[in-house]
């Protein structure tokens, strides 16, 4: 430690040090012996050494006297990374492997058992008092401390249960009965097993009474298997122009080419049953295919009319896809059109397919994955159902029981469900579908260096809180960004590389309505726009970049333009902010075609052709500006011109600011700097874009008081809001001279 030269902390303790050992040794210069031992100890020096593999640490600490040539262990030691053999090939490799991923998977397996089995406990609860529970079901749950919890050591099947020699029962006998009936019925007299009776009640519900245990076992099966939730935005985008279908069909023939291609792979003309020809080349020989059904998904080109478009000899354009067995995407829509196709729900589609073949195998087969719409549809018209044939099980007493039992401590939301009065919503929304929203991300989204707001603490501490970024998104962003590119455009002549921006450029008003209706711009089209040529001239910007504009509005705009009736000056600003506000605030699917239905109505517009349009509109991204919404709707009315410019519009505080710049008004927030710059504006029209740009330091003294560096002189706002580091630095050098 003492080694470190030019080091004032170092130097002082080691000048401390040997003053101390200086008067250490004048007390004991008399005790030879004991000075010896101790200048020997100081001869000692300890040493860790470290030895660090792939997967293993290994340690030594030793004790050396360099004078004497002698040393000794004080300890060692060697810690083993479990890592297993193909981790380790995969490190040598100099493979990025993560070694939280696959603990990762395993915690979101136990966060979806654990909120399965909550589900579960709150399902109990409200069950046990309707008092649709079997009794020696009801008799192993701790009600009382372990709120629907199993009692320890017990996980009894709610339909059987131990008989008195200790043999499980089927409860539900007298409703699998009727099923075997039903199956005899068909011409199935076969062994059926009592698992079954679950599909037969799932059926049987939507039409006749059940048993209150049976809907209680019907209810608890339905926690279970929730089916794929689906966010706004996850789904496959639509294309009218192609229609996507999945075929089962059988392989009648197989034809294969002459001769091999270049690649040595055989074409094949594999003939289906309904007149289709599918060409697939492949090495391996497919004359094995015929007569076998195979599934595939069949891509048809439609004509904007609908009908199918034909190639040059007038065959339909027609393409096939054959997929693995395991595709899940296959898989999941094949048994969502197969189910919509039998407009049934699920659990008939089930049953109604196990009495034509009982040896169907249902899960990882009939039913796999699909959205959980269809079991949420099914769950509703089962209880709706039975509500209607059992009223006196559905009182509002008891809905008022099962509220008070499900949210003792939270008034707020007793009072809430209360009001629904309504035992569908509890099930399926309440309980067993619920989804919990997405925790907020606000405080990863960075501040607004312009807008703050005070407040005091319960301490009486004032507190200064920056409000957040506004979403880049966000239709003032779009106009603010795009006021920011305009301004900072140059037009150069390739010739001599000279500025003629102010020759090409001669009116940025009809320069913004051009871009304000594009979604996005590159060199060409800007060019283009003056008629000129890249040959001849180019921009500041990347050449081979495109920039985007108003993406948003012009979204928005041509989605409006397919609704009929909508009138010419619908789209103002103020009804493109409240449209945008629906599309990036609502994350669910239902929720936000709810929102577009709501939004059409309160306008007049037509409600089915608004909600087809803007129900596949795609999220907006997690992007983030620089400044908050409340800076930039006070710096966009500064950096109009032109039609678009408003005095009006202005805030009424920066109105006050302009007035004592333009009258010379004392005002010590205002720098001379500023004064001296802002000498020829003697209207309220001199201030369109403050008449120097958007970067001069005047647009952000007329907002709020400016961030000033040292020698009190203000910084600008910067030219871009994604500018480099290296560029902000500059900026500060150059302010602070």
């Amino acid at each position: 430690m003492f080694s470190q030269r030019n080091n004032p902390y170092c130097e002082l303790l080691s000048k401390f040090v040997r003053q101390k050992y200086a008067l250490f040794f004048d007390k004991t210069r008399k005790n030879a012996t004991f000075t010896k031992l101790f200048l020997k100890q100081l001869s000692m020096k300890k040493i860790l050494g470290l030895d660090l593999g792939t997967n293993s640490i290994g340690w030594a600490l030793i004790e050396n006297d360099f004078d004497a040539k002698q040393g000794r262990i004080l300890g060692l030691g060697s810690r083993i990374i479990p890592m297993s053999q193909d981790v380790l090939g995969n490190f040598d490799a100099g493979n990025s492997i993560s070694q939280t991923a696959e603990r990762t998977g395993y915690c979101g397996a136990r966060r979806l058992r654990e909120r399965c089995l909550l589900r579960r406990e709150r399902l109990h609860r409200v069950l046990n008092v309707l008092g649709f529970l079997p009794e020696h079901y009801a008799n192993l749950i701790d009600f009382e401390k372990r709120l629907g919890q199993f009692l320890d050591k017990t996980e009894p099947k709610i339909a059987w249960q131990k008989s008195e020699n200790e043999k499980h029962e089927f409860i539900f006998q007298k409703s699998f009965n009727e099923m075997v009936e039903d199956f005899r019925i068909n011409g199935q007299d076969i062994n059926i097993p009592y698992d079954w009776t679950i599909y037969y009640l799932r059926k049987k519900a939507l039409s006749k009474k059940i048993e209150k245990e049976e809907l209680a076992w019907l209810i608890l099966n339905f926690n279970q298997k929730r089916g794929y939730y689906q966010l706004r935005g996850e789904e496959e985008e639509e294309n009218p122009n192609k229609l996507v279908e999945f075929h089962s069909l059988k392989i009648v023939d197989v034809v294969a080419d002459e001769k091999p291609n270049s690649k040595g792979d055989i074409w094949y003309s594999l003939h289906l049953e309904n007149g289709w020809i599918y060409r697939r080349a492949s090495k391996t020989p497919l004359f094995d295919w015929k007569d076998k059904v195979r599934d595939f998904i069949v891509t048809t080109d439609l004509n904007d009319d609908g009908t199918v478009k034909t190639d040059s000899e007038g065959a339909e354009k027609r393409s096939f896809r054959a997929p693995k067995e395991d595709d899940w995407t296959l898989l999941k829509k094949k048994t969502e059109a197969d189910i919509d196709k039998s407009q049934k729900t699920v659990g008939t589609y089930i049953y109604e397919t196990l009495l034509q073949n009982p040896t169907q195998k249902i899960r990882g087969k009939l039913v796999r994955t699909i959205e959980r719409k269809f079991y949420k549809n099914e769950l509703k018209a089962i209880l709706q159902k039975q509500i209607e044939l059992q009223p006196e099980l559905f009182t509002e007493d008891l809905y008022n029981d099962c509220v008070r039992e499900l949210y003792r401590s939270n008034e707020a939301h007793q009072t809430d469900l209360s009001k629904r009065n309504c035992f569908v919503h509890l099930f399926v929304d309440d309980i067993i579908f619920y989804q919990r929203p997405l925790r907020s991300q606000k405080s990863s989204i960075g501040n607004c260096t312009l807008e703050f707001r005070k407040y005091k603490n319960k301490d009486g501490n004032e507190i200064t809180e920056y409000l957040k970024a506004i979403p880049k998104s966000n239709p003032y962003y779009q106009e603010f960004r795009l006021w920011q590119w305009l301004f900072n455009l140059k037009i150069y002549r390739k010739e001599d590389d000279a500025d003629v921006t102010e020759q090409v450029i001669t009116d940025k008003e009809n320069l913004f309505d051009f871009l304000n209706n594009r979604k996005e711009v590159d060199q060409k089209a800007l060019l283009k726009f003056y008629k000129l040529t890249e040959k001849t001239h180019r921009w500041n910007y990347v050449e081979d970049k495109k920039y985007p504009c108003n993406e948003i509005g012009t979204m928005i705009s041509s989605r409006l333009a397919k609704i009929e009736n909508v009138p010419a000056d619908f789209l103002t600003p103020e009804m493109e902010q409240k449209l945008w506000h629906i599309i990036y605030s609502v994350t669910d699917k239902n929720e936000f075609e709810k929102a577009l239905s709501k939004f059409a109505i309160k306008h007049n517009l037509d409600e089915t052709s608004f909600v087809e349009n803007f129900k596949k509109f795609p999220p907006f991204k997690s992007d983030y500006g620089a400044f908050s919404e409340k800076a930039i709707k006070k710096l966009l009315p500064l950096m109009r011109l032109g039609k678009h410019w408003n005095w009006e519009a202005i805030d009424a505080k920066v109105k006050n600011r302009i007035d004592k710049i333009i009258t010379g008004e004392y005002d010590d927030e205002i720098k001379n700097r500023v004064r001296e710059k802002a000498i020829h504006l003697t209207s309220e029209n001199d201030f369109q874009v403050c008449n120097y740009g958007w970067r001069n330091t005047l647009c952000m003294t007329v907002i709020r008081n400016p961030v000033t560096l040292k020698n009190g002189k203000p910084l600008p706002i910067w030219k871009n809001i994604s500018t480099n580091l290296n560029n902000i630095r500059y900026e500060i050098r150059l302010w602070s001279k």
